[in-house]
């Protein structure tokens, strides 16, 4: 099929490379413009356009896709499907009715769970064992339109929203091209979401990802995993931001919420349950360092806490 793929950050790239590695032509690329970032604040283009830039395929950066200008455009392209990974913005009705085929999204969870922009990190909050990716048809809902296809992935004990992520971004590759031979070959038709189990994982702000020391253990363990690496967990110590990342579960008891023990090769914070113990720390405008190190420099007072 001839094919125009929207799709802007990193997790993206593995399906951009393997349509371009498929049957299928990939005619041109959607994706979110240029953006500042980094220290210096330089434009930088999206991974996706990067991809596009050295395949020699033409990049498409509409401020907003939903207008008269960009239909004309992709009419223009005559697609016989699109292909979205992550780009980053709604799509009106008249913009889906270009290509005869629609346009056809991945996403990073097992439909109707988790919709919404942030499937990964919700699934770690949740303690889901069990997560994946799903192949469906854009409409006018939150990813509420009809499957084509499912993988699924282990969510295993120790996994951070990058490193699951990383899996899934791999795997879900996999799935959208076998999605997009199955529509071109007319061997494949959605069927619809079912109206049962259905969960919403809305974008993960700042301040969702600060610790509560007064919960349990557990629930510290799944708000450092499932914010690794954006936007980061934090906490604040003598009234400055702490970043903080995975945490290990510890059998430790009698530390207050909050209260640090530091040992010689160990910094163990107190929960409402038992103690996790740091793992990586970084300060505002430091470098992330071994919380025993961080430790060794501040030499926290016995009875100081995370707060």
């Amino acid at each position: 099929m001839r094919l125009v793929f929207a799709g802007t950050p990193e997790p993206a790239v593995p399906s951009l490379r393997a349509l371009l590695a498929s049957q299928h032509e990939v005619v041109a690329v959607l994706t979110r413009p240029d953006a500042r970032s980094g220290r210096g604040r330089a434009l930088r283009r999206s991974p996706v356009a990067e991809v596009a830039d050295a395949e020699g395929i033409r990049v498409l950066t509409p401020a907003t896709p939903n207008t008269a200008e960009f239909a004309a455009e992709l009419a223009a392209l005559a697609p016989d499907c699109v292909a979205v990974v992550a780009y980053g913005a709604l799509i009106k009705p008249d913009l889906l009715a270009i290509p005869p085929h629609g346009w056809v999204n991945l996403h990073f969870s097992l439909l109707p769970a988790w919709r919404g922009a942030a499937p990964v990190q919700h699934a770690l909050l949740h303690g889901d064992d069990l997560t994946g990716a799903t192949t469906f048809a854009l409409e006018r809902g939150l990813d509420t339109g009809p499957v084509y296809g499912v993988v699924t992935e282990q969510v295993l004990p120790r996994d951070t929203s990058g490193d699951l992520l990383g899996r899934l971004a791999d795997s879900g590759a996999g799935l959208l091209v076998a999605t997009m031979d199955g529509i071109g070959e007319g061997r494949l038709v959605p069927r619809p979401q079912p109206e049962i189990d259905i969960s919403l994982a809305p974008k993960i702000t700042v301040e969702m990802a600060r610790i509560d020391w007064s919960e349990p253990a557990i629930r510290v363990d799944r708000v450092a995993r499932a914010t690794d690496p954006a936007p980061g967990a934090w906490t604040t110590f003598r009234d400055e931001r702490l970043k903080v990342g995975p945490v290990d579960l510890t059998d430790v008891t009698g530390l207050k919420p909050g209260e640090l023990a530091v040992g010689r090769s160990e910094v163990l914070v107190g929960t409402a349950t038992v103690a996790v113990r740091l793992g990586t720390v970084q300060a505002v405008g430091k470098r992330a360092m071994d919380a025993s190190d961080w430790a060794r420099g501040l030499r926290p007072a016995a009875g100081e806490v995370l707060r």
